[in-house]
């Protein structure tokens, strides 16, 4: 009889990659559910769930993404200051373009990750930059095209002549 048993990672047995996303003209929540994806290591044959056995992951050219519908005026963070009165809000047209752009795409991936420790150690190996330029080279990662993977993931810009 064969019996068959559940392979269980150990942190120590976790090969991490690294990926480059350029964020270009990609929609903002199908960007975000890849990314959750792979920040859990979902994507991988061996995936276990109390493990950070998930990649690292870069994105660049954060302030060029894009979000579909209406939702660029009409979905609004908001926030509280601590004192009395203290609530703030912005919407996502705003946040992208004040002085941190990164900060949307941060938040639609955390709001994807589990939460607790395990979930704010896999938010570390997450890597947003506002232009095309990032420090991560020497890691050479490896580039995933997401818009070629559907196209529903990426927005045409039409040009108004």
């Amino acid at each position: 009889m064969l019996t068959r048993q559940t392979t269980s990672l150990k942190p120590a047995e976790v090969k991490k990659a690294w990926v480059l996303i350029d964020a270009d003209g990609l929609v903002l929540g199908r960007l975000a559910t890849l990314v959750a994806n792979r920040l859990r290591g979902k994507h991988k044959p061996q995936f276990t769930p109390h493990v950070d056995c998930g990649d690292h992951v870069v994105i660049v050219n954060a302030e060029k993404i894009r979000v579909t519908g209406a939702k660029a005026e009409q979905k609004v963070f908001y926030w509280h200051t601590g004192y009395a009165g203290g609530i703030k809000q912005r919407t996502v047209r705003e946040r992208l373009e004040s002085k941190y752009p990164e900060r949307v795409i941060e938040k639609a991936v955390e709001r994807m990750i589990t939460r607790g420790p395990l979930g704010r150690e896999q938010m570390r190996n997450l890597h947003v930059y506002k232009g095309a330029e990032h420090p991560h080279g020497g890691q050479t990662p490896e580039t995933l095209n997401v818009a070629a993977l559907n196209r529903k993931n990426s927005v045409l810009v039409k040009k108004v002549a």
